[in-house]
């Protein structure tokens, strides 16, 4: 092989990495984008959870609530 000839190989293993650089670095950037996209929902989510939490305790203390109330009622009316 002439050195010509291996010039010619290490200018095409060359460009094939550069092509592969970048595509690696769209790649990093599109995940970098899900990423922060999940992040955010992931964010509200937990923003949401903590008020359904919230309105679940309102809930169960209405119950108790009520419960006191008819029990109330029953044994009044024994």
């Amino acid at each position: 092989m002439t050195i010509d000839e291996r010039i010619e190989r290490l200018t095409e293993r060359h460009e094939a990495l550069a092509q592969s650089v970048e595509i690696l670095r769209d790649t990093v950037h599109e995940t970098s984008a899900m990423v922060h996209e999940t992040s955010a929902t992931v964010n509200a989510l937990g923003g949401m959870m903590e008020k359904l939490l919230g309105v679940m305790k309102t809930l169960a203390e209405t119950v108790r609530d009520h419960e006191r109330r008819i029990t109330g009622i029953e044994g009044a009316s024994s």
